[in-house]
């Protein structure tokens, strides 16, 4: 829905509620027309309920709003005398127009001074799980969104089986534009393996200011820009076209900013014609052939002793050759020294082999080693279009600034000639700011290598602090927690430090408080 259509469409609500609650407003002692008037009617409502009036706010906060508005309605009904169990269901069932019964055909009185405490047991659990939830809404949504680290593609700086806080207001928290969800989950409702959402209405793309810029090598969580595929666990075999903000969530380095231009080769990573300096925590890997001296390797000592944890197999077995997929530069100089280690080579790939599924095509005969240069679009800067330069922008222009803003956008080629809609595209100014995302694992990462760019809409925060780290393949539950990642932080130079003492005397000394505090009041 356009800005327009969303605008018709808060007039109709604001006509709907007029008309179904005028008379109530009168009752109350306040004017028929004070219903009509938006905004000022929720917040006189709110008087009227006898609750806060920042409860308004929240009436505007996607998501957030689908639990208070059945509230707001029950409420309403309650503050009026309708506060039975029927009365209850009546007005959620039938989306708050219950309250124009009560409004056209009911004698009744309002009950000013009506108490808030909840007449049920019941009730109360209902009312604190509900408020519970609103908070963690509204934390998860704009502030810090808690994150796991499902794959190895950042390894060894982040480990699968690290548990992210992620805040949402380094990069500017985004407005959700999927306004009908299930709260506190992704695109997957737990166990039922079903949508947990709406595709429509939209609300149009809106971020609020952050207080820095991405910068190169940051580590950012990010929508995946080419999810279109199925549900997280759903067994049906069904595609989905996901809105943005119920695209999977994708964790890399940004290793490209705007406006840079960025080439491999031979795997290392060039930005504006100089190598890439990655930061100290960042432990960059690649696969390895390793020739044997005649014996294997046993998985466990790999793991323990060289902290290898990706997968062995046979590279050439009648050569005694072993693949490694992925071993930093901290690795080979320890595990050159094994005892069943002749040599280690680095595999990569040639100038001029072709890997298919690289970024933008085929044609440019590149592959995951060898690529570029690519230039990484910039807001407000504009490019040639040329059936040539075509591959590397006809996403953007068709789907990232296009069907996903809500215009059809279609290219199409006539010769020398390209096409948008039929007509002539001569060159073409970017909307946004795009940056290309890749993983530390450099032989085991999906990234922009393969998809291309990934759009500033698409930007989800960025990593600052494991709270939680466990290592699946352990023995016990205690060995399998690596203690010494608890309460690290992500950024910043130099061997990650843990601050879980300090939150554990913290947390004593606010429990300590606490008691003490009890204590003398009873006293």
């Amino acid at each position: 829905m356009t800005l327009v259509q969303w605008f018709i469409f808060f007039l109709v609500v604001q006509l709907i509620h007029g008309f179904g609650t005028w008379k109530l407003y009168k009752i109350a002692g306040r004017k028929a027309w004070e219903a009509f008037i938006p905004v000022y009617n929720a917040v006189v409502l709110m008087k009227m309920i006898n609750r806060p009036w920042w409860w308004t706010i929240l009436l505007f906060i996607p998501i957030v709003n689908l639990i208070m508005f059945p509230v707001v309605w029950v409420e309403t009904a309650r503050s009026f005398g309708k506060h039975t169990k029927l009365d209850t269901w009546l007005t959620i069932l039938t989306l708050g127009f219950y309250l124009y019964y009560i409004n056209y055909t009911q004698d009744v009185q309002h009950i000013s001074e009506r108490s808030l405490k909840p007449r049920t047991e019941v009730g109360e659990w209902v009312s604190s799980i509900l408020f519970a939830v609103v908070a963690a809404t509204i934390v998860h949504t704009y502030f810090i969104q808690p994150f796991t680290i499902p794959t190895s593609s950042l390894e060894k700086t982040l480990l699968v089986g690290d548990f992210l806080f992620v805040s949402k207001f380094h990069y500017g928290a985004r407005a959700p534009q999927t306004t009908v969800s299930f709260p506190m989950v992704h695109d997957t409702i737990p166990l039922l393996g079903v949508k947990s959402y709406t595709n429509k209405p939209q609300l149009p793309y809106f971020r609020f200011p952050g207080f820095e810029d991405i910068e190169r090598n940051d580590i950012v969580v990010f929508n995946w820009p080419v999810d279109t595929v199925r549900m997280f666990r759903d067994r049906s075999g069904k595609h989905y076209q996901k809105p943005i903000d119920k695209k999977s969530n994708y964790v890399k380095r940004a290793v490209g900013i705007p406006g840079d231009s960025l080439k491999i080769v031979d795997g290392k990573v060039y930005i504006n014609d100089e190598a890439l300096v990655l930061p100290d925590r960042a432990k960059p890997q690649y696969s390895y052939i390793v020739q044997g001296k005649g014996q294997g390797f046993d998985l466990r000592n790999l793991a323990q002793r060289y902290n290898i944890t990706d997968p062995v197999a046979w590279y050439d077995q009648s050569k005694r050759q072993f693949r490694f997929v992925s071993l930093s530069d901290e690795t080979i100089q320890k595990f050159k020294n094994h005892p069943n280690v002749a040599s280690i080579t680095r595999i990569i790939d040639s100038v001029g082999k072709t890997d298919p599924r690289i970024f933008p095509s085929a044609k440019m005969n590149w592959n995951h080693d060898q690529m570029g240069p690519i230039y990484i679009p910039e807001a407000g800067k504009t490019v040639a279009i040329t059936p040539q330069s075509l591959p590397f922008y006809k996403r953007i222009i068709e789907v990232y600034e296009g069907s996903e803003m809500g215009l059809d956008r279609k290219i199409s080629v006539n010769g020398k000639q390209v096409l948008l809609n039929n007509e002539p595209l001569n060159e073409y100014t970017f909307q946004q700011n795009y940056y290309f995302m890749m993983g530390d694992n450099r032989h085991n990462s999906e990234d922009s290598r393969f998809w291309g760019y990934v759009p500033e809409n698409h930007v989800v925060g960025k990593p600052i602090f494991i709270w939680m780290s466990y290592d699946g393949t352990a023995n016990g539950f205690f060995n399998k927690i690596r203690w010494e990642r608890l309460f690290t932080t992500v950024g910043g130079d130099g061997k990650p430090v843990s601050y879980l003492y300090y939150f554990l005397i913290g947390l004593v000394i606010l429990i300590g408080f606490n008691f003490f505090r009890k204590r003398k009041k009873k006293a």
